[in-house]
């Protein structure tokens, strides 16, 4: 089937969207809008660090362009060193002289050499560029708990232990900031293979021992959780903290679920057609339910919702870009992507009283990116846009919206036509984020009485629409105002676009 063209057929139809500004609800969380780069292909290589040395302009090696665009989105935490790379990383190796540190393997991704340039002061200096706080994995599987502490204690201490004393002696005398420590990754998985019994006896462990020694900068762990719809790690983990004592505590759960149709991923990031993009839009809203059911089980042993469910990873996962390392994940990212983000953060959002932080997988270079970088060369994407237009989101309390969704029908698969979101900003406005799935019908929307309807939507021609490094904005969003009449409000959106809309 060839990709969705340019011609599509605007109907008659007038969906109603109403939003209730008198009855404010959860915060939407910034840190919904999380990142994560891992060890992994041309993700921190090339996509973040390119040394000092480097003729591409950088700032003590970290790239100057892909810092001011991530600044840009105010990224709130980044996700790091893994993914699975982080239960084989010891940080020691990524410390001290860089011409001093070893050389090791990246076995977990394609087997490659790990130059260990890129590593905790780095890291952080990276995030002291960019502006966002330190989510940090420990490495459970093959690390130990005192590995894990004297991590910490490097970090976070203040007192002039040796620990801390090789800190400064490395060029960071003042103490840094863990906001988020992952006590572990995909244990279930690649970081172990743990039965959910064993992985939290090993949770009791980790969620002690690793302490933050920096009183000014308080730090939430987060424990391994779930695979999409397993539910076995998510009892184990709720009831053995339910009992908890003194002596461990955690403050969120992981879940990790993404888009990709079927394992090996092999759905393609350009050249698809409609066929493919329902199908993968279709699975994509099937993280409605997965966050329902998770959040079910919580809720029975936290009725207070202490604990954040922490969607750490997720995003799409297509077949990799034909000529590149298959280990490397590489993959372009289309307006589909964008789609599919969108109906993902709006999820998050109506689940933000429990869903108060999520990292999409990942940065740069690497599955659902924001980034692409090619040498010297750079460019946003479609999923970069989306974070962008949703900036007005973050810390904004939700306020109710209710809409008829209508609906968009391919083969045998029927899907809502519209998806919706609505918050109030910490600017005081009243923002709502409007997604129309269905790629062939422009959505004529309703939205009541207002004075003034503006924003952005991002669409093209083609739902397999891509940025390429010479065009670089063929896929970016443009200004739409909304039309007037009888003192109703209304507006249409293209076909498979993304809408975000200030209401006065």
């Amino acid at each position: 089937m060839s990709p969705v063209g340019p011609a599509f057929a605007a109907d008659g139809e007038v969906l109603q969207l109403s939003i209730d500004a008198g009855k404010p609800g959860p915060k939407i969380d910034r840190n919904l809008f999380g990142q994560f780069a891992e060890h992994l292909g041309r993700g921190i290589y090339e996509g973040i660090w390119v040394g000092a040395s480097s003729p591409i302009p950088n700032t003590r090696g970290i790239r100057n362009d892909v810092v001011a665009a991530l600044k840009a989105i105010r990224v709130p935490n980044v996700r790091w060193p893994g993914g699975c790379f982080a239960d084989e990383y010891h940080w020691r190796k990524g410390i001290g002289p860089a011409d001093k540190r070893p050389r090791t393997l990246n076995p977990n991704w394609g087997g490659v050499i790990e130059p260990n340039t890129f590593g905790t002061h780095e890291f952080m200096d990276f995030l002291a560029q960019i502006g966002a706080e330190a989510y940090v994995s420990i490495n459970v599987g093959s690390g130990t708990p005192a590995e894990a502490a004297d991590w910490l204690e490097y970090l976070t201490a203040d007192l002039p232990t040796a620990l801390a004393e090789e800190r400064k002696a490395n060029g960071h005398a003042a103490p840094f900031g863990v906001s988020f420590l992952g006590l572990g990754n995909e244990s279930w998985g690649c970081g172990g293979s743990m039965t959910p019994d064993y992985y939290v006896s090993q949770l009791k462990i980790y969620a002690r021992y690793p302490r933050n020694y920096n009183e000014s900068h308080p730090m939430r762990r987060i424990a391994v959780g779930p695979d999409g719809a397993d539910t076995s790690y998510t009892e184990a983990v709720m009831k053995a903290w339910q009992s908890h004592v003194w002596s461990w505590n955690i403050e969120g759960l992981s879940l990790h679920s993404y888009t990709l149709g079927k394992w090996p991923p092999s759905y393609k990031s350009t050249g698809f057609g409609e066929a493919e993009y329902a199908a993968l839009v279709k699975e994509t809203l099937r993280m409605e339910d997965l966050i329902r059911t998770h959040a079910a089980i919580m809720d029975r042993y936290d009725p207070e919702k202490k604990i954040a469910l922490v969607v750490d990873e997720w995003g799409v996962w297509l077949a990799p870009t034909p000529g590149t390392k298959p280990q490397f994940l590489e993959q372009q990212n289309s307006v589909r992507d964008a789609v599919i983000a969108a109906l993902n953060l709006n999820t998050f959002a109506r689940h933000a009283d429990r869903v108060r932080m999520a990292n999409i997988a990942q940065m740069v270079n690497v599955l659902q990116a924001m980034i692409l970088t090619d040498g010297p060369r750079m460019l946003l994407t479609p999923t970069y846009h989306v974070f962008r237009m949703y900036l007005p989101f973050q810390d904004a309390t939700s306020v109710p919206v209710s809409f008829a969704p209508g609906s968009y029908v391919k083969g045998d698969i029927s899907l809502p036509r519209l998806d919706a979101i609505a918050a109030k900003g910490r600017d005081g406005k009243l923002w709502v984020a409007v997604t129309n799935v269905d790629p062939t019908r422009a959505a004529t929307v309703e939205l009541g009485t207002w004075a003034h309807a503006r924003g952005e939507t991002l669409a093209a021609p083609r739902v397999d629409s891509v940025n390429t490094f010479d065009k670089p904005k063929a896929v970016a969003p443009k200004p739409i105002s909304a039309r007037t009449a009888g003192g109703k409000v209304s507006v249409t959106l293209p076909p498979a676009s993304v809408t975000v809309l200030s209401l006065d």
